[in-house]
């Protein structure tokens, strides 16, 4: 069966009940998509965990170096990492029991996928989250 992304209206659901988002590979530079989405998504309302080995502190959060180091619940798992990549970090989010792993705008795995649906996670991929609230919640 190939893999679809949720629907605009679940989507909607998903970014409207997020709780925190872990952002993996979320970079302190400025100039880097991941930063400028991530310090979007925190200035619309949304808690972001950066999850980073080689930075202690983003957009004034403290970083973690992996999605088991951070010791609260994380409703969605955001990925910024390039697709060889993102199967380890499904295995990571189902560990910590996220709801959502979601894969940035030109990311794609299907076995990352597979991995968080069998977990009983939702998967999206090459989807940009800041996009998706834009038009599913007119950016809250």
């Amino acid at each position: 069966m190939a893999f679809e992304n949720p629907t605009r209206e679940q989507i909607a659901d998903i970014l409207r009940n997020a709780g925190n988002i872990a952002v993996v590979g979320l970079s302190e530079k400025t100039d880097r998509t991941s930063y400028m989405v991530a310090q979007a998504m925190q200035k619309r309302g949304y808690r972001i965990i950066p999850v980073n080995p080689n930075a202690d502190e983003i957009l004034g959060e403290k970083c973690y170096p992996s999605l088991k180091s951070i010791p609260e619940p994380v409703g969605i798992v955001n990925v910024f990492r390039r697709s060889e990549y993102c199967a380890d970090v499904a295995r990571e989010a189902a560990e910590i029991g996220a709801k959502v792993l979601w894969l940035q705008q030109g990311i794609i795995s299907e076995e990352a996928a597979s991995i968080a649906e069998r977990h009983g996670m939702t998967a999206i991929m090459d989807r940009c989250i800041k996009v998706e609230d834009s038009i599913a919640l007119g950016g809250k």
